[in-house]
Formats: C-alpha cells, sequence, structure tokens
C-alpha cells in the first residue's frame, strides 16, 4: 500500500471511531435516562408503600378499638342479662 492509500483508511478508521464513540455516547445516556427513570419510578413506588402501611397500620388500630368495644358492650349485656334474671 502506498501512504496516500495508508493516510486513507487509517482516516476513514478514525471517522469509524469517532461514530462509534458517539453511539456508544447516545447509547450511555439512553441507559443513564432509563437508570433514572427505574430510580423515579422506585421512589413513588416506596411513597406508595408508605402511605398504604400507613392505611394498614391506622385501620389495625380501628380495628382492634372496635374489638375492644366489642367486647366492653358484650360484657355489660351479660351484667345486664344477670341482673334482669335476678329480678
Amino acid at each position: 500500500m502506498t501512504l496516500k492509500t495508508t493516510l486513507k483508511l487509517t482516516a476513514a478508521a478514525a471517522s469509524l471511531a469517532i461514530l462509534a464513540g458517539c453511539a456508544s455516547n447516545s447509547a450511555l445516556e439512553e441507559v443513564r435516562q432509563t437508570a433514572e427513570s427505574a430510580q423515579a419510578d422506585a421512589a413513588e413506588a416506596r411513597s406508595i408503600a408508605t402511605q398504604a402501611q400507613n392505611t394498614a397500620n391506622q385501620a389495625q388500630r380501628d380495628a382492634q378499638a372496635a374489638l375492644q368495644m366489642s367486647e366492653q358492650n358484650r360484657e355489660e349485656m351479660n351484667r345486664m342479662f344477670e341482673r334482669s334474671m335476678q329480678k
């Protein structure tokens, strides 16, 4: 090969390398955007899960209070029944 042909091939190879580098940067940018989107989705899911946990905890407290009230009412009804039977 002549020097002129070698220089042309080197220039062509350098151009391809630069284009490949641009494609790689583009691909990296796409991956970065995908990762950021996934992080945002994870943060939103965490927030929703926290809200759901808080709601479940409140429901548990309400259920326990209702059970306690039910037990108190049953005890009161039993006492009333016993008093009525003694008369």
